[in-house]
């Protein structure tokens, strides 16, 4: 009877301390929240009266916090949300946004486009508010400067489409998704069709407007070079909030041609290409890029049998006419038999609707649809460098392991280096990976349906690391690196639920060398200096030294 007494009783006192713990948590929100009204009210220099914030009590939450999410592992009912989705118009609600963050101690998570491989631009495991940059996506194109100011809630599509509008000869060099937010595709990196012979998106940066953890709109010459270094590849996230690029274009010429095609695997040829793909797409004319996908898929054979079979998926730009890329591919590639009928000549703004599957004549305008092409599925992926050749029977078994998987649901990509990305010291940006590297590779695997038993492992990713743990021997070694634009959490994840975060240099040194190398430890140095609190943090940022 007595153990009964001193169980209720202690039970109670659990409910009362939760209780006062939801309650506090509550005042905490509504005082930010009151916070930022004064404060953008102070600020204001126009009478409208609409505050560019939204709770869950509003009909347009959800919409709202759905809308950028791309991955399906992070909308559901369990994912951590944030109390308040704040959509600025202008750079000062985000300063204000800061200011109240900083003072009422609540995490902030910004998110231009939410392609964010592992959610964490829209996603944290403490109470946290979503700073959405949607409506901060004006785009300034200058010709004769060749540059152009984009702010960093615009999108690639958009982008390329401001480009476009302006000059035919002009171009960026980034990825081929039309829906990717420019503001942290460039603070990640930046790969893309013209990697190769102009660098990434963030060597191409010549000036940024960030706010900082003090609230200051800071450009490059009031940050200073060590900051603005830090930006460019290091994840900009972990040192303030990037409000807008200033970016070099980059000249192009008016006719590009475009291939995107299919072989089969069981194919000789096809074979040989893919292994001497290996071996000379790094090296080849730098106005040519060829990407490689493989997955499965079905068919039916000549008697009319269904089979699965394993699909190479070659697709490529080349910057010239289609005459001259035949023969620069009887040259280097005869055994893919790439034929003129498979390729197209077109603008090269005009080459983001035919890689984004937009193929009917639709006009530029769909590029300005920031919703992706693909549908929104549950996903996961990872990444790794190549610096040798993997031996051939090898690169097959690597293959072969895609028929584990449902058909289709699964891929791996190859994507070359080489040209300018040689030209480009490791130190010159965050972003090591430059001369040694052959190409990277990018494995995927998707699902449709949520996993009914929550409690064990997901059996998709399961088999990616299994397939991650095959290429170990043949990848990158000490260490086995990553692409900061494909984040993986399972390379390493700081304990972000207590508020003070990332103090352990160390653990996160894991990670951050596979994304960074010896790059790491200025990003830390950067951190220590212009952010010593670690008020910009997420699962996976830049630590303090001074936390």
């Amino acid at each position: 009877m007595k153990y009964f007494s001193l169980s209720s009783s202690f039970a109670r006192i659990i409910i009362v301390l939760y209780s006062i713990s939801l309650a506090n948590s509550a005042r905490t929100h509504e005082d930010f929240l009151q916070c930022l009204t004064t404060r953008i009210s102070e600020n204001s220099t126009n009478t409208s009266k609409t505050f560019p914030y939204i709770t869950p009590n509003n009909p347009s939450y959800s919409t709202t916090l759905n809308s950028s999410i791309q991955n399906k592992r992070f909308s559901s009912p369990s994912t951590p949300k944030p109390f308040a989705i704040i959509t600025p118009f202008h750079f000062s609600h985000v300063q204000a946004t800061v200011f109240c963050s900083k003072k009422h101690s609540i995490q902030i998570r910004t998110r231009s486009g939410g392609h964010d491989y592992e959610g964490l631009s829209y996603v944290s495991s403490v109470s946290f508010v979503l700073i959405d940059l949607r409506n901060l996506s004006s785009i300034s194109v200058d010709v004769e400067s060749k540059s152009a100011w984009v702010q960093a809630g615009a999108t690639l599509g958009e982008l390329y489409y401001k480009i476009g509008e302006k000059s035919e000869n002009l171009a960026f060099p980034a990825g081929d998704c039309h829906s990717v937010g420019v503001g942290g595709h460039i603070s990640g990196g930046g790969y893309g069709y013209l990697t190769r012979k102009y660098g990434l998106s963030a060597d191409n940066v010549l000036d940024a407007k960030l706010i900082d953890a003090k609230g200051r709109i800071l450009d490059r010459k009031s940050m200073g070079e060590d900051l603005f270094w830090a930006l460019r590849g290091g994840g900009a996230a972990s040192f303030g909030i990037v409000l807008a690029w200033k970016l070099r274009l980059v000249p192009v010429p008016s006719t590009v041609t475009v291939f995107d095609i299919k072989r089969n695997m069981s194919d000789a040829a096809t074979k040989k290409f893919v292994h001497q793909w290996q071996r000379r797409a790094d090296k080849v004319d730098e106005d040519l890029s060829i990407y490689i996908t493989f997955r499965t898929a079905s068919s039916i054979d000549k008697e009319g049998n269904k089979k699965i079979i394993l699909e190479a998926l070659p697709r490529g730009t080349f910057h010239g006419s289609v005459d001259r890329l035949l023969q620069l591919m009887q040259k280097e590639f005869p055994e893919l038999g790439l034929l003129r009928q498979e390729c197209t000549e077109m603008k090269w703004v005009e080459s983001f609707l035919y890689f984004n599957f937009f193929r009917n004549g639709e006009s530029l305008d769909v590029l300005l649809n920031r919703k992706s092409s693909y549908n929104v599925a549950y996903f996961k992926a990872k990444s790794d460098h190549v610096k040798e050749p993997i031996p051939d029977d090898v690169f097959e078994g690597m293959l072969e392991k895609l028929y584990e998987e449902e058909v289709g649901s699964t891929s791996i990509d190859v994507f070359p280096y080489g040209g300018k990305m040689n030209e480009i010291s490791e130190s010159v940006i965050p972003f090591p990976h430059r001369v040694g590297n052959l190409y990277y590779i990018h494995y995927f695997v998707q699902w449709q349906e949520e996993e009914v038993d929550i409690t064990s492992p997901n059996k998709h990713i399961t088999w990616l690391k299994r397939l991650y743990d095959y290429m170990t021997p043949y990848v990158s070694k000490n260490p086995r690196t990553a692409f900061f634009n494909f984040r993986d959490l399972d390379l390493g994840m700081d304990n972000n639920k207590d508020g003070n975060t990332y103090n352990n240099i160390s653990h996160a040194s894991i990670w951050g060398t596979k994304y960074f190398k010896s790059n790491f430890n200025r990003l830390v140095r950067v951190k220590t200096i212009v952010d010593p609190t670690n008020f910009f943090t997420n699962e996976q940022s830049i630590p303090s030294l001074l936390v």
